[in-house]
């Protein structure tokens, strides 16, 4: 254990009235503070992840913080960026800090404003999270990147679009019970699994109901050391903390592995010494249905080809031997990127620590992250337990 988390704030996702991501920041940067129960005075680095690549106009967010208090001014201030990944590299950020001595409390800001681009802007933005050199001209955008590996794991293992569509219906059932998520509605199986005006197909076998949602948001962390969290109110502790990044372009791997998830996860378990089995829960990074249906592959919860049964046989649902997104994931949250990877440590540790009300996981113990860049290219795993 390097660091753990002692403060949090969060914002509900969705399309916000705050006219820019300045807001955004403010909303959730002063209030985590105030959570950890220390003095914006204390902190001492700033760490903001924000994706940004055209969604607004003003760049250069970092010192955005510091105008949450003033007693931030002259604190160093950094702008993180990796893509869908950005929230957890900023969160790896502050634990770098801390690790290194050169932090004792570390603020982890994620935001992103999404809704005021067009929607054909939008698309062409979240491009940028591609290999636009071989990548850009796939129809559909980046829902098109992963409408084709849809389209390569059916040829390969079948049709799954019913596991698909049942892993939507789980997360939106789940998303009912988060007062964050963007969508609290349950929509059901079958309106998840039948393509109609309201479902339509996106991009090849995905549906809307496959794909999340667009976006704005915020939330925050503090870190600390763990000699300092023991004095804390309350702590995190985070067992591991992990990033592998593999090729960009997805001519260089076999795209239906998600083997940059896979050998995070491989790494997190042995700097943890614990297995999938001691996990409580996963929140886990699902832009996509396919990508969580992957993913349940890649940390080891089945064979290849067959994660279609942990869905189908009930393994994730919120009462499933292995809880896999009870947030409701960005499939019912939304996905405003720089703001996503701080959601998902932020909504673990509520977990940890029996805040998550409606939300809760019955005996939460231990809590898995995975969030990914890109298809499976910048890839950040942590694993989490209370430290008291």
């Amino acid at each position: 254990m390097t660091a753990c988390i002692v403060g949090w704030a969060h914002l509900p996702f969705g399309r916000r009235d705050e006219p820019d991501v300045e807001s955004l920041i403010m909303g959730v940067a002063g209030d985590a503070i105030a959570d950890a129960g220390i003095g914006p005075e204390e902190i001492d680095s700033i760490h903001v992840g924000l994706f940004n690549s055209g969604f607004q106009k003003q760049d250069f967010p970092a010192s955005l913080v510091l105008q949450a208090d003033d007693a931030l001014r002259f604190k160093p201030a950094t702008r993180v960026e990796n893509a869908c990944a950005t929230g957890s590299a900023a969160v790896h950020a502050g634990l770098d800090k801390i690790a290194a001595k050169k932090s004792r409390f570390a603020l982890v800001v994620g935001a992103e404003k999404m809704t005021a681009t067009p929607g054909d802007q939008i698309g062409d933005i979240l491009l940028n999270a591609c290999y636009r050199k071989e990548e850009e001209d796939v129809e559909g955008g980046f829902a098109g990147i992963f409408g084709k590996i849809a389209q390569s794991y059916f040829q390969k293992y079948g049709d799954k679009s019913e596991a698909l569509a049942r892993i939507a219906a789980k997360n939106h059932k789940n998303g009912v019970a988060n007062p964050y998520a963007q969508m609290r509605k349950d929509l059901g199986f079958e309106f998840c699994n039948q393509v109609s005006d309201k479902n339509p197909y996106v991009a090849g076998p995905l549906r809307r109901t496959d794909c999340s949602l667009v976006s704005d948001g915020a939330a925050a962390l503090v870190l600390t050391d763990v000699e300092t969290a023991l004095s804390m109110k309350k702590a995190v502790a985070f067992r591991a903390a992990v990033q592998v990044n593999d090729f960009l372009p997805i001519s260089r791997r076999d795209i239906i592995k998600f083997e940059g998830c896979a050998e995070g996860w491989r790494q997190a378990f042995a700097q943890s010494r614990l297995g999938l089995d001691d996990l409580s829960f996963v929140e886990t990074h699902d832009c996509f249905t396919i990508a969580e249906l992957v993913e349940y592959e890649a940390m080891g919860l089945t064979a290849p080809g067959e994660g279609h049964k942990a869905i189908d046989e009930g393994w994730t649902d919120k009462d499933g031997k292995l809880p896999v997104n009870p947030s409701g994931g960005l499939k019912a949250k939304g996905h405003p990127i720089g703001a996503t990877g701080v959601s998902m440590h932020a909504l673990t540790a509520m977990q940890l620590t029996g805040t998550a009300g409606d939300m809760q996981v019955a005996d939460a113990q231990l809590g898995g992250i995975f969030n990914m860049g890109g298809a499976s290219v910048a890839n950040f795993v942590s694993i989490l337990e209370p430290l008291r």
